[in-house]
């Protein structure tokens, strides 16, 4: 009876990997990370208090910029508790259940982010090639729109495959690659018939993150002809400045993605701690970096923090 209860706990226990060979600098690695953590949870959450407290930044670009610091904001709160636990000495396991939940938002708040930057590149492409309707086509209507429509497709379709990962038999030894749960990651594990799963979130991915990535490249194409047409050189760069911060935003976004993909898949010799980094990379490069680009390139926001901390000091 004991063994057959031995068996069922750890049929749905799964060891989490930090950094393998770095076990005894885990109190130094947990400083930085720490910090890391920390600025993604009070970045993002400043900015949304800066949106949210200034009443001219109620606009369509600020909008969907809330969106992005709010799914940001999730990211970090869904891995934080695995990976800084693991650097923390106080567990590396997690329960199935746990996981297959880590998993969900991991991967749906990743098409959300995906779906957030397509609509901030449909904001850019409306305000500098159609600037005279810009308000009249993003109204605050049409904006809820998208953001529902953002949010039923990540985690409507991501739904299936991610109940299916309860039912399967996990066969291979619990141990996962990275310090948070990943869907490829535990069909690794899975002795039960995965084609569903691998065909389906195949498709999805390239319905979602390939797809979003194409009309943004044409999004800017477009923007880009647009602001050629323009005669003054100074008009033009004042059109494009516009455009740093979320080309910034992007660029943070699908670079770890691929970086991610490809040592997955070309880089099978490389140290494991390669995996795990390129893995956190992927996680917390995002939503690290975003609250600082728009903080330092989006001159409203910058000026609104300057003057709440010059407030605060006073």
């Amino acid at each position: 009876m004991s063994l057959l209860l031995d068996s069922k706990i750890n049929h749905s226990t799964f060891f989490l990997t930090g950094f393998p060979g770095l076990e005894q600098q885990y109190p130094w690695l947990s400083i930085p990370f720490s910090c890391i953590y920390a600025v993604v949870l009070s970045g993002n959450c400043l900015v949304l208090h800066v949106i949210w407290t200034e009443p001219s930044l109620h606009k369509p670009m600020f909008y969907f910029l809330a969106m992005l610091a709010l799914t940001d904001l999730c990211m970090g709160l869904s891995t934080v508790h695995t990976v800084l636990g693991i650097l923390w000495g106080l567990s590396q396991e997690i329960g199935l259940d746990a996981c297959i939940t880590q998993t969900f938002f991991v991967h749906g708040l990743s098409g959300i982010e995906s779906g957030v930057l397509l609509a901030m590149a449909f904001d850019r492409f409306t305000a500098i090639c159609n600037p005279l309707r810009y308000t009249s086509i993003l109204t605050n209507t049409r904006i809820i729109k998208i953001g529902v429509a953002i949010l039923g497709r990540s985690f409507l379709f991501i739904t299936a495959p991610i109940v299916r990962l309860k039912f399967f038999y996990y066969c291979h030894p619990h141990i996962l690659s990275h310090s948070f749960c990943l869907h490829q990651d535990l069909l690794r594990l899975a002795c039960s018939d995965i084609r569903f799963n691998s065909f389906y979130t195949l498709a999805l991915v390239i319905c979602t993150l390939l797809l979003d990535s194409v009309l943004i490249l044409i999004s800017y194409v477009m923007i880009l002809y647009s602001v050629l047409t323009i005669a003054s050189q100074e008009e033009q760069l004042k059109s494009l400045q516009t455009c740093v911060s979320h080309i910034c935003a992007v660029l943070v976004f699908y670079i770890p993605i691929i970086g991610l993909t490809m040592v997955h898949r070309f880089g099978k010799h490389l140290s494991p701690v390669v995996h795990v980094l390129m893995g956190n990379v992927y996680i917390l490069f995002p939503p690290l970096m975003n609250p600082i680009i728009y903080s330092v390139k989006t001159h409203q926001i910058r000026s609104r923090i300057q003057r709440w901390f010059t407030l605060k000091n006073n």
